[in-house]
């Protein structure tokens, strides 16, 4: 598309993402498909790059880091399983876009960013299109945000070297965590499920001291920039 492109002309592209890249893999949740549809995911990237907005992969936003694959993003947020009253940090806000997916979906979000440029465009951007449910922090994402937690769902857009304990410790009982995991010479995404204590299943959020047990499961395969920081790799 060229640089006479309209609003109408990218949201036949969104829907085009929608039925040719996600429904197309079975991706089948109905709330994630329809933030998909409606987030402008061409006002994320930089104005060259506008024309693959909707294109079936990873597109370079800037400091390294790049925009992920829709069908990654979809993927990701449909294993969270939201709900409108969850709470959900980000480690990784990068160009915002999952940030604003997430808005979609959540009561709350909170996304952390190391690179500041990218953090405070992707403040201003989600502002303007009236995400006001989104805190941006510029931090080491690696240690999560402890003094916000516990989170219902926590996404890491970023390849650790391992799953830090850290953002382990702050998943609520009943949680979900979505992460990227380096392993060998390959990545592998993986849903941490933390479960409550037997018998303290109901309302058990903010109780301390009680024992509680976390499920991994291996998803799929893939390729993500490196998490920096102190829980994840060096600078």
């Amino acid at each position: 598309m060229g640089a006479k492109s309209t609003d109408t002309d990218f949201a036949h592209l969104r829907h085009r993402m929608v039925v040719d890249q996600l429904r197309a893999r079975h991706l089948d949740d109905d709330r994630v498909l329809a933030a998909m549809e409606k987030v402008p995911r061409h006002l994320f990237v930089p104005e060259t790059q506008r024309h693959a907005a909707y294109n079936d992969g990873p597109l370079p936003i800037g400091a390294g880091q790049t925009i992920s694959q829709p069908y990654m993003v979809a993927r990701m947020t449909e294993l969270l399983r939201l709900s409108p009253t969850d709470r959900v940090l980000e480690i990784g806000t990068g160009s915002g876009y999952q940030a604003a997916i997430l808005a979609e979906l959540a009561g709350e979000v909170w996304t952390l960013e190391r690179h500041a440029d990218l953090a405070d465009r992707a403040a201003e951007l989600l502002l303007e299109l009236g995400y006001t449910n989104v805190h941006v922090i510029i931090c080491d994402g690696s240690l999560g945000l402890p003094e916000m937690a516990p989170f219902d769902a926590i996404v890491v857009t970023a390849a650790a070297p391992a799953v830090p304990d850290c953002l382990k410790a702050q998943l609520g009982f009943n949680g979900r965590m979505v992460i990227p995991v380096t392993s060998g010479h390959n990545e592998d995404l993986r849903l941490i499920e933390r479960s409550a204590p037997l018998g303290q299943q109901d309302d058990v959020k903010n109780e301390k001291g009680l024992d509680s047990s976390f499920r991994e499961t291996s998803i799929l395969a893939c390729t993500f920039v490196p998490l920096i920081g102190k829980e994840g790799y060096p600078q």
